[in-house]
C-alpha cells in the first residue's frame, strides 16, 4: 500500500494513447496502476487510467513540506520544546485557497443545510466564476428540484482520492434555464482531511452474515465500517477465527442506495459489555472495483457529516 498524503485524479488531457505517463499512477487507495514513464499502449489501458488513475498532487507535497518546516522552526525556537501538534496531526488537516483544490467538472457535492443537519442534496460540480461563485447543478428531492431560498447556508463537502474537502457557502441564486442549476458563494478557504485507509466511520446497519463450513448464518448490527473491514453484533458466536465467508448490507452512497456482497474473514469473536450478544470483527477480502468505489464514497461521506 501506498502512503502517499494525497492523490488527484488524472485528467484526460494528461495521457495519451503512444505517450509515456510522466508521473506513477494509482488507484484511489494508493494501490501501484503503471510506474513512471510507462507507454500508454491502447485505448482500453487509456480508458481503465482515466477512471480509476490518480497521480501525486505536488500542491500537498508543498503544503506538507511547509507544515514540516513550520513544526521544526517552532521546537528549535523553543530550545527543543515539542509542539503541541506532531508534523503526522498537522498532514491530516489543513486550510487552503479554493484555487488550490484540483477539482474536475462533475464532481460529486454533497450539501448539509447548516441549521438542518439532516437535511442533504447530492449535487455536481458545474464550474467556478473566480472570486464570485459556485455552480453546481439543482439539488433534488426524489426527482424534483428543491427549494432552496437565496442565502441559506450550507456546508460543502467533496472527498475524491484520499482527502475530505470541506467548506461553507451560502445559495446566491438558483437558474432554471435552460437548465437548473445554483450558484453558491466563493469560499476564501477549505479545509482538507486526509482519509486513511483503516478510518472507521460509526454506522448502524443491518446485515446478513453467512460464515464457516458448515455454513452458519445470522443477522449482525454493524456498528462501524472502513475500507478494510467492519465489525458487527450478533446475538450468538457465530463461526470461528480465520473462517471464511459472505456479508450484505446496503449503504446510501452519492445519493444512490447501493447493495454490497463482500467477501470477508472472521478476525475476532468477544462477547460485549453486557455479555448478552457478540461481536464479531471482519476483513473485507478481493473486494471488486466498483465496490470499493461504493465503499470509499460512504465511508468518506459518513466521516466527513460526522465532524
Amino acid at each position: 500500500m501506498n502512503e502517499l498524503s494525497s492523490l488527484t485524479p488524472i485528467n484526460q488531457a494528461e495521457i495519451k494513447i503512444g505517450q509515456a505517463v510522466p508521473w506513477t499512477v494509482y488507484d484511489a487507495w494508493g494501490n501501484l496502476l503503471l510506474e513512471s514513464g510507462t507507454t500508454v499502449s491502447n485505448e482500453a489501458q487509456l480508458n481503465d487510467l482515466l477512471e480509476n488513475g490518480y497521480c501525486s498532487d505536488t500542491i500537498w507535497t508543498d503544503v506538507e513540506k511547509k507544515t514540516a518546516a513550520s513544526v521544526t522552526t517552532s521546537v528549535n525556537s523553543k530550545s527543543g520544546t515539542a509542539p503541541e501538534k506532531t508534523v503526522s496531526e498537522l498532514n491530516k488537516e489543513a486550510m487552503i485557497e479554493l484555487d488550490s483544490v484540483r477539482w474536475h467538472v462533475g464532481e460529486i457535492f454533497y450539501l448539509q443545510v447548516h441549521d438542518n443537519a439532516n437535511l442533504r442534496y447530492t449535487v455536481r460540480l458545474v464550474g467556478f466564476v473566480k472570486n464570485k461563485s459556485v455552480l453546481v447543478t439543482a439539488p433534488m428531492i426524489d426527482g424534483k428540484g428543491a427549494l432552496i431560498r437565496d442565502g441559506q447556508t450550507f456546508i460543502v463537502r467533496a472527498f475524491p482520492g484520499k482527502r475530505a474537502y470541506a467548506f461553507t457557502a451560502s445559495a446566491i441564486k438558483s437558474v432554471f434555464s435552460p437548465h437548473a442549476y445554483l450558484h453558491l458563494t466563493y469560499p476564501k478557504q477549505v479545509r482538507s482531511t486526509t482519509i486513511r485507509q483503516n478510518s472507521r466511520a460509526t454506522v448502524k446497519i443491518i446485515a446478513a452474515v453467512s460464515i464457516g463450513d458448515p455454513e452458519q448464518t445470522a443477522a449482525a448490527t454493524l456498528g462501524d465500517l472502513s475500507m478494510g473491514g467492519t465489525s458487527g453484533v450478533i446475538k450468538k458466536p457465530l463461526g470461528k477465527k480465520n473462517d471464511l465467508g459472505i456479508i450484505k448490507f446496503k449503504v446510501n452512497a452519492a445519493g444512490n442506495d447501493e447493495f454490497l456482497v463482500l467477501k470477508v474473514i472472521l478476525r475476532s469473536v468477544s462477547p460485549t459489555e453486557t455479555g448478552d450478544e457478540y461481536r464479531h470483527g471482519f476483513e473485507f477480502i478481493d473486494v471488486p472495483t466498483q465496490a470499493k468505489l461504493i465503499l470509499s464514497a460512504f465511508v468518506h461521506q459518513t466521516l466527513a457529516e460526522s465532524e
